[in-house]
């Protein structure tokens, strides 16, 4: 009709015409030549999407409170984590068998608090400046560590000299083409050794609203989502790097996070706004790790015996198998 009110022709009261569909059902943004105008498609596509995704989440929050107590319950979204199969090596917290191992395996003596961490931080041969930098933010981060830059000098003749020094654990950085891209962890004297592959690496000074510098107390350590017999052993190596009694004044405290097999690593600190609220504030640095492989004894690469090698053809066939 002409009058361009948008109502159909009538006594008055008849309802608006429903609201012009802007795509069809077949439309398709990657048939559309011309680059600038696809993009723009997109953009506007991408919008449309996002307003009918909010309209339909009015509508059922609207349908809930109309019910009251009667709405039915919220159903739970379906993510990779919730779906994962079922690992038959899941740690039971009563289980004797594990109880058992984790009394006498190579981290007893630190959990028994027999002994102290003291911690070696070295690099890749001839190490260029972003691998040093993040190691000497890394040795802020760990308490009792020591770094030190090696000059042609072999792995396999610094694990004797560690073990005489007294170090519990020995830390590799690995680089290529200037950036950090692998870690190694040894634990001293009788291993286990873990190889990492290491990536997105953020320095302090390139974290957005980063705190203050670390102090020198003893930070908080979380562990979340280390849930079968490798994870739980990749677990108790990352605590065994850090004392066992945190400083709970400095407010500080390392996460390292399990998602996936990707472990992500942060390191915060504590702001108390007021007695019932409170904030994090990333202090830095941060990385991602994915666990390669696990070694019995110390680092060896030729002879070493292996308890676990990631080989991706054969352990990857799945999206919700996870090995952490």
């Amino acid at each position: 009709a002409g009058d361009g009110s948008g109502l159909v022709p009538g006594d008055g009261t008849d309802p608006p015409a429903p609201e012009r569909v802007l795509f069809p059902p077949t439309f398709n943004v990657s048939e559309i030549k011309n680059k600038q105008r696809r993009h723009f498609m997109f953009l506007r596509w991408k919008q449309q999407q996002r307003k009918e995704k909010l309209a339909l989440k009015k509508k059922r929050r609207k349908e809930r409170e109309a019910l009251g107590d009667k709405a039915p319950p919220k159903a739970i979204p379906k993510t990779i984590e919730n779906q994962r199969v079922y690992d038959e090596t899941t740690v039971d917290p009563n289980d004797e068998e594990v109880a058992f191992d984790e009394a006498t395996d190579e981290f007893a003596p630190y959990f028994n608090r027999q002994t102290v961490p003291k911690i070696l931080i070295t690099t890749s041969d001839r190490p260029r400046g972003r691998t040093v930098r993040f190691c000497e933010q890394l040795a802020t981060v760990i308490p009792n560590s020591h770094v030190y830059y090696r000059r042609g000098l072999a792995l396999k003749r610094i694990i004797p000299q560690c073990i005489a020094r007294d170090f519990t654990d020995l830390i590799v950085i690995n680089e290529d083409r200037k950036i950090p891209n692998g870690l190694v962890l040894s634990h001293l004297p009788d291993g286990p050794t873990a190889h990492f592959r290491m990536s997105s690496v953020r320095l302090r000074k390139e974290i957005k609203r980063k705190g203050k510098e670390p102090t020198e107390h003893v930070p908080e350590v979380i562990l979340n989502n280390f849930t079968t017999r490798l994870g739980h052993s990749i677990g108790r190596m990352f605590a065994a790097l850090f004392p066992h009694d945190p400083q709970f004044i400095g407010r500080q405290v390392a996460t390292f996070h399990n998602q996936r097999d990707y472990i992500f690593f942060r390191f915060h600190r504590y702001i108390f706004k007021s007695e019932k609220k409170v904030g994090i504030q990333e202090l830095g640095p941060r990385f991602t790790l994915k666990l390669r492989s696990l070694q019995k004894g110390t680092f060896d690469s030729k002879f070493g015996e292996y308890e676990w090698i990631h080989k991706r053809r054969e352990m990857d066939t799945s999206r919700r198998k996870f090995h952490l």
